[in-house]
């Protein structure tokens, strides 16, 4: 996208016109200059998305990481690719010592399986935990997902490796995406998003966004709230 070719989006803004009759002019004044802003996010977005895709080859992964998927075979990183030359891969909070999964990472799976059909067209997408398969399976057919593929990890090195479990036992979400490249295997991308980075008033979350709850509720009066997260149950 080249920046210089774009009309300035303040004019783009200039040509909204209202669909509601009643409409106050301060109203209208406040909403061209969001969409202003709004043009503006979704350029930034655009950039972004491509920054993202130009980046050099990623670290090799060199450790042999073993699995168990869903039909309890042993499979190397490489297996879960499939058909696919690019592999996502979401670890979430479900380890053995876990009564139930984490709160955060079933609403952004919830979300995620009413897409994976979709995303499965184009790249392998694969859930991976420290519980056996059989538990995450379980789980994921008492919530009604169909379109996820869950993964067990063999042992705990691949989360240790990726700061997805301390030595206290606590675990933490992972989003990473890899590529191959005939036997050869790179991350191509990782959430790296630190604790540290958290604005004022906020999670320390990724840019962009992924799950579907938060940005709904951005559109909303009230937003996302500062102490609010979803739960199991209501």
């Amino acid at each position: 996208m080249e920046s210089e070719n774009l009309i300035p989006a303040k004019d783009l803004a200039a040509k909204r016109r209202s669909r509601f009759a009643n409409e106050s002019g301060e109203y209208a004044n406040a909403r061209a200059a969001l969409l202003a802003e709004e043009i503006e996010a979704r350029r930034h977005l655009t950039r972004l998305a491509q920054q993202r895709r130009e980046l050099p080859p990623g670290p090799v992964v060199e450790k042999d990481y073993r699995f168990r998927d869903e039909n309890g075979s042993e499979v190397g990183l490489v297996g879960l690719f499939g058909a696919h030359d690019t592999l996502v891969t979401y670890f979430w909070m479900y380890g053995p010592q876990r009564e139930r999964p984490c709160p955060m990472c079933t609403n952004f799976l919830g979300g995620a399986n009413g897409n994976g059909a979709d995303v499965k067209q184009r790249v392998a997408f694969k859930v991976l935990g420290r519980s056996p398969v059989e538990r995450q399976r379980a789980f994921a057919m008492e919530r009604g997902w169909r379109d996820l593929d869950f993964v067990q990890t063999i042992g705990d090195d691949y989360a240790r490796d990726l700061g997805l479990l301390d030595n206290e036992g606590n675990e933490y979400p992972g989003f990473t995406v890899y590529r191959r490249n005939g036997g050869e295997i790179r991350v191509f991308y990782n959430g790296e998003m630190p604790a540290e980075a958290a604005d004022p008033g906020q999670d320390p979350r990724g840019a962009v966004d992924i799950a579907p709850l938060w940005n709904i509720l951005d559109m909303t009066p009230e937003g996302r709230g500062t102490d609010w997260y979803p739960k199991l149950t209501y």
